[in-house]
Parts: structure tokens; C-alpha cells; sequence
């Protein structure tokens, strides 16, 4: 080409420009160093050619790589793709359990992980649902890979969440995350799995990341930073659900029949459960005089039976509202009877 150009000087036809193209992709594809690639175009510009065809020489030499670095510069775009879709569906399958447990560990290994160490899941959720094109997850995977190095760590966007996996020897990583996504989200929340062992143990640490943040919003907590080990007890009382529906209903059911219903009355006790049975700080609190506070503690002993100032029937309320509160009594009751009562009609 450089030949007829120095006889003609003609530019590159579109074949040509083509035919550059796929050299580059091929190029790419093949691992090929651009500093090197280069360099031999410009070596063969001059091999044997006369300083009066320079102008035409150049010409072809700009026209050639300019195509051979489009095909270069595309077919690495192709590659980044690909890898980003793999690492997006080796991150699902982990976070889910899918897959052989041999073949999960060695598409591990591409990604920098060893999955016999163990492994911990911190997930973020924030006011509005993201995914990876949003500016918030790329400015905190931005922060946290300029601190770690990315070959240790995984982070994506799964639901609308971010997620963070990270041995669990690089607790640093994952409050390094915490504090970035708190920060990006404008006051969100992030739960901490705890470290896990082995193929499913990044999949169970996911799962009690999320159950920490439902926990979370249906208990009210507002705290930044959720850690599933401080919230054990939760999952437990949740996990024998017609028991805790059993004693929320028979210990609270009678709270409906005050004025205005169930709720100041719950609303009282798990304020002053929170204060740790400070009347005054639990008066402070609900904006009532301590007068106030005490008469509707009374109403809840003469209505259930129960004195939130007898050690054991306080223990029997206190486990009673954090039980409400997991379940969004009374209104989860209501809606429940609402769909049973549709199951019966159909």
C-alpha cells in the first residue's frame, strides 16, 4: 500500500482501511503490545523509500493506523465486556450458591480469590435503587479501588444494592466500603455478613447481610453501620414464625381494644424498652409528661395483664414488641387476613 501511494499518491481505499481494521482487532485479541505495533508501522514507512514521496507516505501511514487502532482499540472494548459479564455472572453465582463447587473455585482464582479462605459480604442500600452505570456505585468502586488493589476484592451492583466481597482478614476493605457508600448514598445503610468458609460461605454471608438490613428497617434502626453478628437474636425469634405470631397476638391482641387502638400503647413500650425503662428519657422521648408515660403503662397492665415493671412479665412484653416490630404488626396481621380471606373466595 505504501508502494502504489508513493507511485500515485492515492489514500487508502475503504478495503484497505478494513483490512487494517481487522488487523487490529486480531492484534488485540493476540496480546499484542500497541507500543510495538506502532513502531513496525513506522519502520515499514521507510523502508527503501525516497525523501520526495514523503508527503504521500505519510499520508497512508496516518490513514493505516488510525484504522489499525480502531480495530485495536474495539476489539479490547470486546474484551473488557467480556470479562466484565463473566466476573458479573461469577459474582451472581457466588453470592447465590450456583455452580459446581470445583469449577466456581477455579473461575475464582481469575478473579484473585481463594475460596478455602474465609469471606465476608458487606452490601449498601441507599434511597434509590443502582446499577453499575449509575454515578454513585462507579464513584464509590472508584474510592475503593484506589485504596485496594482490585485483584483482592469484588464489588457490583445486585438488586439495586452495592456489594462489597472481601477475605475476611480485609475487614479494612469492607469499612473502607461502608464509609464510601454511607458517604455517596447521602446517609444510607450498610450490613456486614460474617465471614464465612469455603464455596457457600460468600452465599451466606450475602443472605444475612440482607436479612440485617430488613431487620434494620423493620425495627427502625438507623444506625449506618449494621453488623449481622450484633442482630442474631432477631433472626432468631423470626425463625419459628407461627410461635412469634402466636405470642404477639395473645400478649398485644388486647392493646386493640384501647382508644385509638394498639398502637401509642406499642409505640410507649418499645420507647421505653429502648431507654432501657427510663421513664423520664422514655417521657423526653415520645414528647409526654412522665405523668403521661406512667398512665399508659398503667393502661397497658390493666388491658393485658402484664407489668412492664415486673422483671419476668417485662421480659414477656419486651419479646412481644420486638416481635410486633419484625412482623409490622398490626398491620402485616390485617394484610395477611386480607389474602387469606381472598384465598377463600377463589
Amino acid at each position: 500500500m505504501i508502494g502504489e501511494a508513493s507511485a500515485t499518491g492515492r489514500r487508502l481505499t475503504r478495503a484497505e482501511l478494513e483490512s487494517r481494521r481487522v488487523l487490529g482487532a486480531q492484534a488485540a485479541e493476540a496480546g499484542h503490545g500497541w507500543r510495538a505495533l506502532v513502531r513496525g508501522h513506522l519502520a515499514a514507512s521507510h523502508v527503501g523509500r525516497p525523501a520526495s514521496d514523503l508527503d504521500s507516505v505519510l499520508n497512508v501511514v496516518e490513514q493505516a493506523i488510525d484504522a489499525f487502532a480502531d480495530g485495536y482499540e474495539e476489539a479490547q472494548r470486546r474484551v473488557v465486556r467480556r470479562h466484565e459479564a463473566a466476573r458479573r455472572e461469577f459474582i451472581d453465582d457466588l453470592l447465590h450458591g450456583l455452580g459446581d463447587a470445583g469449577q466456581l473455585s477455579a473461575r475464582a482464582e481469575r478473579f484473585g480469590l481463594r475460596l478455602s479462605r474465609n469471606h465476608a459480604v458487606a452490601v449498601a442500600e441507599g434511597p434509590e435503587r443502582y446499577d453499575e452505570t449509575d454515578p454513585v456505585p462507579r464513584e464509590v468502586e472508584a474510592g475503593l479501588f484506589t485504596r485496594f488493589e482490585r485483584r483482592t476484592v469484588l464489588f457490583t451492583t445486585k438488586d439495586g444494592r452495592m456489594v462489597c466481597i472481601a477475605s475476611a482478614d480485609q475487614e479494612d476493605v469492607l469499612l473502607h466500603f461502608s464509609k464510601r457508600a454511607y458517604a455517596a448514598t447521602d446517609g444510607g445503610q450498610v450490613a456486614l455478613g460474617r465471614p464465612r468458609p469455603g464455596v457457600g460461605g460468600i452465599g451466606h454471608s450475602y443472605q444475612e447481610a440482607l436479612n440485617t438490613l430488613d431487620v434494620a428497617r423493620r425495627m427502625g434502626f438507623e444506625e449506618p453501620l449494621l453488623r449481622a453478628v450484633d442482630l442474631l437474636v432477631f433472626p432468631v425469634l423470626a425463625r419459628d414464625r407461627q410461635a412469634l405470631v402466636d405470642l404477639v397476638d395473645s400478649t398485644l391482641g388486647p392493646l386493640e381494644q384501647a382508644r385509638g387502638g394498639s398502637r401509642a400503647l406499642i409505640r410507649t413500650l418499645a420507647v421505653y424498652f429502648d431507654t432501657g425503662c427510663v421513664a423520664t428519657e422514655a417521657a423526653r422521648r415520645l414528647a409526654l409528661s412522665v405523668r403521661a408515660l406512667t398512665y399508659r403503662l398503667e393502661r397497658v397492665h390493666a388491658l393485658t395483664g402484664l407489668s412492664p415493671a415486673d422483671p419476668t412479665q417485662r421480659y414477656t412484653l419486651h419479646t412481644a414488641v420486638i416481635g410486633a416490630r419484625l412482623l409490622e404488626w398490626p398491620a402485616g396481621r390485617r394484610q395477611q387476613g386480607r389474602a387469606g380471606a381472598a384465598d377463600d373466595r377463589k
